[in-house]
């Protein structure tokens, strides 16, 4: 059936690209951009080619920012974040992304803050190409001063709903288990909103741990095909610190390094000169963390 509907769309099928040249041609100076992932399939390997191409004034956008953004924050890639909860999950406070909002280091960091289900209505609004999203929910917070959000009327019933707009991230970047030669990807596992940001994105890329002949479809499995994926990168562990369904597991331990790790300016900036800006790709990355005598 995936061989059937790619030959429908020759005209528009994913490139398979080296993670790199994908970030150079999709990603600019000054792009919203969004890398989603929800506990797994978090893409730590794309995030790290945006550090390595020094991309600027990016307006990121992801429902839980952790580790990955504390180092996109921390390396001077973002100028404004919109997110509904940011931490060092099991850890603590993401220390790059406190320093830039409280002391503006290494530059200020606007805030748009939303609820989760807030977050995901966006995303789905946007998939569906639709101007808002609209949901139950802000009358008693404090986050209409934070976000974009308004107070429409239901038609229907007279009910007062929440609307937001819709999440059009210029740039829209998820990692998966499998893609195959025709550039159809398959992810499985636990699901966050890695198919509506796709679906949302004026561009996309997709990272995955390998590239097979056939996808061999599973039950839960959620399938892009080929033509709403503009670029598909091989970045085998392109997840780590956290797991990949089925290919391995998190890693913990780096979680509670990267507390350590992000709480100095000298270390984290040390830390990210070795491991990602003096590193090609995400093999190098993996072989620089192996080393002895190195903080993670």
């Amino acid at each position: 059936m995936l061989g059937a509907l790619s030959s429908i769309y020759l005209c528009s099928v994913a490139e398979l690209l080296p993670l790199a040249e994908a970030v150079s041609e999709l990603v600019r100076d000054g792009d919203t951009v969004a890398l989603e992932g929800f506990t797994h399939l978090i893409p730590h390997a794309a995030g790290h080619e945006l550090i390595r191409q020094q991309k600027r004034n990016l307006q990121l956008v992801r429902m839980t920012p952790d580790v990955i953004y504390d180092q996109l924050i921390g390396a001077g890639c973002a100028r404004t974040l919109t997110f509904s909860w940011g931490g060092n999950p099991g850890v603590g406070s993401l220390h790059r992304f406190r320093d830039a909002v409280e002391n503006g280091w290494p530059a200020s960091l606007e805030l748009v803050e939303h609820s989760h289900a807030g977050m995901a209505a966006a995303y789905a609004a946007g998939a569906a190409n639709l101007p808002f999203g609209v949901l139950r929910g802000y009358g008693d917070t404090d986050l209409t001063a934070h976000a974009r959000v308004s107070t429409i009327l239901c038609p229907f019933s007279g009910e007062k709903l929440a609307a937001i707009p819709a999440h059009r991230p210029d740039v829209g970047i998820v990692h998966a288990q499998q893609a195959d030669r025709s550039g159809n990807v398959q992810l499985w596992g636990i699901v966050g909103v890695q198919k509506e940001v796709v679906l949302a994105a004026a561009r996309s890329i997709v990272t995955v741990e390998e590239v097979v002949q056939t996808l061999e479809l599973r039950p839960g499995g959620v399938v892009l095909p080929s033509w709403v994926v503009d670029a598909v990168a091989l970045a085998p562990r392109g997840a780590h610190p956290s797991y990949a369904h089925g290919y391995y597991d998190r890693d913990n331990a780096f979680y509670r390094r990267w507390d350590e790790i992000s709480r100095d300016r000298d270390t984290f900036s040390a830390w990210i000169e070795r491991h990602v800006l003096g590193t090609k790709d995400v093999d190098e990355y993996h072989r620089s963390l192996r080393e002895p005598r190195v903080e993670a």
